[in-house]
This record gives structure tokens, sequence and C-alpha cells, in this order.
């Protein structure tokens, strides 16, 4: 980085902490954003600024959002019957991409990981069973990664929720082992919640 003065520097050394941005990537990106217009350099840095100052997560379901409850949450024409269980927000916008999910979300930010030192008390599992006790849902749907996390996660949910009575799915395995809901294809997605069967 001495090859570069120290405002560049700086912007080199920032982000290249994104992820997937490597050293070389974060130069061209830092030499982009300095041959950009001025104004639209000043617009990106208002923009990543209001992104974190703004969004905050839904008391309800955990999810991303500008507003509390979320639109999803406060929603009348949702199904509230149906409450679909997933690791991380971006999975609730792969979900919504498919257009064919009607029912409300749990997030849970997170799966059980004993190798990285996560445990059941570390996600939001003691929500989820909070928002339960209404009687009003019917069906969970556990929508976590097919990883040996997420299914771990949907075990341990799976067995927690069994004696309180409510029909407990998981998604079907249209989604290869090892990926990542926000990575799938609306038509694997779709494919994945017709075929889920109870746990």
């Amino acid at each position: 980085m001495d090859y570069f003065v120290a405002p560049v520097a700086k912007l080199i050394e920032e982000l290249s902490k994104l992820p997937g941005v490597g050293s070389k990537t974060a130069q061209r990106l830092a030499f982009h954003i300095l041959d950009a217009p001025y104004e639209q350099a000043e617009s990106l840095a208002r923009s990543i600024v209001s992104a974190r100052r703004n969004i905050k997560y839904c008391s309800c379901c955990y999810n991303m959002t500008d507003v509390d409850p979320c639109s999803i949450c406060s929603s009348g024409k949702r199904d509230r019957s149906m409450l679909c269980v997933v690791e991380d927000p971006r999975d609730v916008i792969a979900m919504e991409k498919t257009r064919e999910y009607k029912g409300l979300y749990h997030v849970l930010h997170g799966a059980i990981s004993p190798m990285e030192d996560i445990g059941p008390e570390d996600i939001r599992i003691k929500e989820l069973l909070s928002r339960l006790q209404d009687g009003e849902v019917q069906e969970v749907i556990l929508a976590t990664n097919p990883t040996i996390e997420g299914e771990a996660t949907a075990m341990y949910i799976s067995r927690l929720l069994k004696p309180i009575g409510i029909k407990v799915t998981r998604i079907a395995h249209g989604i290869p082992v090892g990926g990542d809901l926000e990575y799938a294809d609306e038509v694997t997605l779709v494919k994945a919640m017709e075929g889920r069967r109870e746990i």
C-alpha cells in the first residue's frame, strides 16, 4: 500500500474487507470510485450510511426492515397459519422471488454449529417458540439450508415443536446439499416448497 497516497490506500483497505473482494478488485473499485463524478461517489457514500443507519430487524420475524413491523408481518394478505423458518434475511428474499409462498417468516440469523461454538441459544429459536404461543400458526416450514448445520438446526427445532402439536414440515431437497437458498433459482425453490414433507 506504500505505492498509494494515504486516502487511496485507506479506501482500498476498506474495500478489500468486503466479502469476495481481494486486493486487485479493491484497487479497481477504488479507482472506479475516484474516476466517477463527485456526485456519484457522494451518492454511493450516502447510500451506504443511510442503509447502515436505517435498517433494523423486525420485532416479529427478525427480517431486515426500515419499518417495524416489516411489510410482510403487517400485511393482511399473508396466511398467518404458516410460518417459514429460514437462517438469513437473504433467504426471505429468495423465497419471496418465487411468488408462491404466502405465509409469514421467522429468521434465525444463523444455524446450530458446535464446530463454530454456535448453540441454540445463539440464534433466534427462543423467539420462534414465543411466536407459536398464541396457537395461530398451524404449520412450521423448516427452510434452513441443506448443510450439516442447517439439517441439525431443522432437527432440533422439529423436536421442540412436535410435542406442541404443530405440523412441522421440511422443504424438499430440490436444493443441492451444501448450497444456500439465496443462490437457488425460483423454479428449484418452488419445487422444494411443493415437495416439503413432515418430519
